[in-house]
């Protein structure tokens, strides 16, 4: 496998992780990359299991809607077998029901609706008014100026990310920085083929890796003394768009209460088109006092 210049995946190593092995009929196998979190990545298994789904469905009609539950940590040194559920067939909707197994047990499911394209009633709520990416540095090199270096949790990925807001870290430090909107532009460095169903799945990957942030973000704390895990997400595609343009994830967190944290996001083209809404819940569970490693 190859590395990008932080030693992390490249965008041809994620590209491959995404492109499943078909095993049988209605079952896929999806490998993990050798660098990244201990556990397998939860928009990692959202994006193989959607790529498994779509693979079982016309490619005239395109998702809408996923929903998706994580239910045990993923083993990185294991393949995960995805078992398809050909559930519906109608004449407008197609509905796939995804597990991912590992060691002979469910980790993780997701549900997903597939309809052909209709006219109808349009409207969206506006983008927010925000700089251009290209005025934005990187979150890497925002990372390195302030500690020094890269951190590997914002090194294994092949996302580009540039944060508009203050970042965790420096709320974390800063309690005027605290806020409840996390927005950052993002985007796949690289053209991609003209697949739908691949830009799809690269915006599922990403929509994981800020969400639960924004947490953080409202509260001034950083990852140090803190255990996180996706819970579930839930994603609705309302108009095209492609991963290797800028995308601005316009993030929030409403609440967060009994060791969960809730976030939910506004995904739009750089032109305003408000193409994709995500929620998801995750444990932020408190494990150490501040300074000490979780």
């Amino acid at each position: 496998m190859t590395r990008d210049e932080h030693g992390g995946q490249t965008l041809d190593d994620l590209l491959g992780i995404l492109d499943l092995e078909p095993i049988e009929v209605n079952i896929f196998r999806g490998r993990s990359p050798d660098v990244g979190p201990q556990r397998i990545f939860g928009g990692q298994v959202a994006g193989q299991a959607l790529v498994a789904a779509g693979r079982t469905v016309p490619s005239d009609r395109h998702v809408h809607s996923l929903h998706a539950y994580f239910i045990r940590p993923g083993d990185p040194a294991v393949p995960i077998v995805y078992e398809v559920d050909r559930v519906r067939d109608g004449r407008s909707f197609t509905t796939r029901r995804v597990t991912g197994i590992q060691h002979g047990k469910a980790i993780f499911t997701l549900s997903a609706s597939f309809h052909h394209v209709e006219p109808g009633l349009e409207h969206q709520a506006a983008m927010p008014d925000v700089p251009a990416p290209d005025e934005l540095p990187t979150m890497r090199d925002r990372l390195y100026d302030l500690v020094g270096r890269v951190p590997r949790s914002a090194s294994w990925h092949p996302i580009d990310m540039r944060p508009v807001g203050p970042l965790s870290i420096e709320a974390e430090h800063d309690p005027s920085l605290r806020t409840t909107r996390n927005l950052i532009w993002l985007r796949v460095g690289e053209t991609l083929p003209d697949d739908p169903l691949l830009h799809v799945c690269l915006m599922t990957y990403a929509s994981d890796l800020s969400l639960l942030d924004t947490v953080l973000l409202a509260h001034g704390r950083s990852f140090s003394g803190i255990a996180m895990a996706s819970l579930d997400h839930a994603m609705w595609f309302h108009r095209p768009f492609r991963a290797d343009d800028w995308l601005l994830y316009a993030q929030e967190t409403p609440t967060a209460a009994g060791a969960r944290g809730l976030a939910r996001g506004l995904v739009y083209t750089r032109g305003g088109d408000l193409v994709c809404s995500v929620v998801q819940e995750g444990l932020i569970r408190l494990v150490a006092d501040r300074g000490e490693s979780a």
